[in-house]
């Protein structure tokens, strides 16, 4: 394989724009979200004011299972890990003050995907902002739920519906926006290689192009919408390569569907530095690890990254941390020079063969996986579970052995505990969350709500695209719990194969 091309040309080993980071540096793209809509509000405000060039919205736990606030089993995790999204009255909260035909954002959502775009798209309605205009990203990668995060709601070929209806729906509606993202993160989170890292994400990335295309889509439809979203860890040059390898995998992938558009076969990502290199030893130096894989994760051709604060092993990131980590971005762009080279590690002895070697390995895996009947098939039986269990494994052991070393773990240790505060969860805005879903729907005219829910359990009894109908709900008041709960009635629920 040739992969002596320069940034632009196929198969954009060296990156997928010609001018790179001479033109326009990457966005800068902070993931926030905590305690209530409000408070993460003014979050996005001093990001946004601080420089930051584009949003990203953290849902708690109970939003990302389609439950409400007030649901028993929501009770303990409302506004932990992300922001509480219930209604459209929460989504107004969201982004007071900020105009959605200037900003992009990016919702890490998945199982609920179409009610929390849905909600995003009513609102923009309400403002008066042409759909047309609008700009951001849904992750709506559902098969990642089934083999590492296991935030998944329906059984998997009705989650793969959903998927594809949101990816049609956007194609015909709002064409600026990126329909899927799918994560290599949460696999490379759960602890398996960067290799296999490429490998699983690629896999289900062939699975959703050809489930999309089943529905009648053309490749050039939605391939140039799709993105991609990778984590970076310690190993500064592996990173590196695997980004290189991923960028020549994928090419090589769409170009068997014949593409016309070019943008179909270019690989865009998203990079997020590795939470689960943070430590709670001496945390202060998690700012060094972070500013060390967004270097690589730059160098090796990202077009938006999130550099994770240094406190996040702690608790939520305070807004000093948040801005530290922001700021650590903006010196690499802004301080470094690198962004004035075209690939400058291109043509290293080293970066080549580790890129090649890569790409051998994760065609490897790849194959395995096709040869036992693709993604889907592979997460039924635990193929890919029991692969991420046994690299997290190896890794843990590895550590505990001291065959890895990390500074402040199993090396350098101090023994003085940290007085680094992190982020404290605001228990009122939790009960007022919780209150705010009863106002709701004592409030709102609930005929007209119960009549829009029974459209929507019409329209998922059929091959009806699910988004208009959903999109009409939320308008009228209805919550995401509400909304999901008609799926459930409809769709059923999942269970994990035993034994991964």
């Amino acid at each position: 394989m040739d992969m002596s091309n320069k940034p632009g040309e196929p198969p954009y080993t060296s990156g997928i724009y010609p001018e790179m980071y001479k033109k326009k540096v990457w966005t800068m793209r902070q993931y926030a979200g905590f305690s209530s809509a409000e408070e993460t509000n003014s979050r996005f405000i001093s990001l946004l004011n601080n420089g930051q060039t584009g949003l990203s919205v953290a849902f708690d736990l109970p939003t990302q299972l389609g439950l409400d606030s007030d649901d028993n089993l929501a009770f303990g995790e409302v506004g932990k890990v992300g922001v509480a999204i219930d209604s459209i009255d929460d989504m107004r909260l969201l982004f007071k003050d900020i105009n959605l035909a200037d900003v992009s954002t990016s919702m890490t959502i998945n199982a609920p995907a179409t009610t929390l775009l849905a909600l995003y798209v009513a609102l923009a309605d309400e403002k008066n902002i042409p759909r047309s205009n609008l700009k951001g990203t849904v992750q709506n990668d559902i098969l990642k739920e089934y083999i590492a995060r296991g935030l998944y709601i329906f059984p998997p070929e009705h989650s793969i519906r959903l998927t594809t209806d949101l990816m049609k729906w956007c194609n015909e509606n709002i064409p600026k926006w990126n329909t899927i993202s799918i994560s290599g993160y949460h696999l490379r989170e759960a602890g398996c290689t960067a290799t296999e890292e490429i490998a699983l994400t690629l896999t289900n990335a062939l699975y959703y192009t050809r489930s999309a295309l089943r529905t009648g889509l053309k490749i050039d439809d939605f391939a140039p919408r799709m993105s991609f979203f990778f984590g970076c860890h310690n190993n500064f040059f592996e990173e590196i390569c695997k980004f290189r390898a991923a960028r020549t995998l994928w090419y090589e992938i769409i170009s068997d569907f014949n593409p016309k558009n070019e943008k179909s076969s270019m690989l865009r990502f998203h990079t997020q530095t590795s939470g689960v290199t943070l430590t709670a030893q001496q945390p202060m130096i998690n700012a060094i690890r972070v500013a060390y894989q967004a270097l690589s994760a730059v160098l090796g051709g990202t077009q938006s990254l999130h550099t994770n604060s240094f406190d996040e092993a702690l608790g939520l990131p305070t807004e000093e941390a948040a801005t530290l980590a922001l700021r650590t971005q903006q010196i690499i762009a802004s301080e470094t020079g690198i962004t004035s080279i075209l690939d400058p590690l291109s043509g290293s002895k080293m970066i080549e063969e580790k890129t090649k070697e890569m790409i051998f390995e994760a065609k490897e895996i790849m194959k395995e996986i096709e040869n036992n009947g693709g993604s889907m098939n592979c997460i039924v039986s635990g193929f890919q579970q029991r692969m991420i269990h046994e690299s997290a494994w190896k890794h843990m052991k590895d550590i505990e052995d001291e065959h890895i070393e990390v500074v402040g773990v199993n090396k350098y240790q101090e023994e003085e505990n940290s007085n680094i505060e992190a982020q404290k969860l605001d228990m009122e805005n939790v009960k007022k969350q919780i209150e705010s879903v009863k106002k709701i729907r004592d409030s709102r005219d609930q005929k007209v709500v119960e009549e829009a829910l029974e459209v929507l359990r019409v329209v998922c009894k059929s091959d009806e695209n699910v988004m208009d109908s959903i999109i009409n709900a939320v308008k009228v008041g209805a919550t995401v719990g509400e909304i999901n709960s008609v799926m459930r009635e409809i769709f059923g629920t999942w269970i994990s194969p035993s034994g991964v």
